[in-house]
């Protein structure tokens, strides 16, 4: 992967200037590298690596990994199913995958109830899925790279009487 990628894929923050700096190039061709990125849907999005545990606004919502087993259609393969389950807005993620099942589906719901009601009512019943199985994540320790800090728990000792 060029530098430029590898150096932003990192840390979206970097500047065109830093990134010039530090491949020794000039700063009007690292900032037409990167809108040409752009432009050209290499360079989709940039983001932040966000720990919700530590978030005391709102609770977080649940997120679960989907296993789904699909049919694969005449000509079009599993393109044409995998692009109609990663329409529903509930859906952040999906990827073909090798092993027992096809599709690795990524949801985020409210509460278990939301994210079971999108498996019941709309994955499960969708023509050419075969079956699923759901895993609800519990916990986050690492995401995208990024080792998240556990709250402080309550470490005093119980003292019994």
């Amino acid at each position: 992967m060029e530098e430029i990628l590898e150096i932003l894929e990192k840390d979206g923050r970097v500047s065109p200037d830093d990134i010039a700096k530090m491949l020794k190039k000039k700063p009007q061709d690292v900032k037409a590298a990167i809108r040409k990125y752009e432009r050209d849907g290499v360079i989709l999005k940039y983001k932040a690596v966000i720990n919700r545990d530590l978030v005391k606004a709102e609770p977080c919502g649940l997120r679960a990994l989907i296993e789904v087993n699909i049919v694969p259609q005449k000509d079009v393969g599993f393109d044409r199913i995998a692009e109609r389950i990663y329409s529903f807005p509930e859906v952040s993620s999906c990827y073909l995958i090798s092993g027992t099942y096809d599709l690795l589906v990524i949801v985020e719901g409210k509460n278990i109830h939301a994210v079971s009601s999108f498996v019941a009512e709309k994955l499960s019943c969708l023509e050419n899925v075969r079956r699923t199985t759901t895993h609800f994540l519990l916990k986050k320790y690492k995401e995208d790279g990024v080792i998240l800090k556990q709250k402080e728990e309550n470490k005093r000792i119980a003292i019994s009487y």
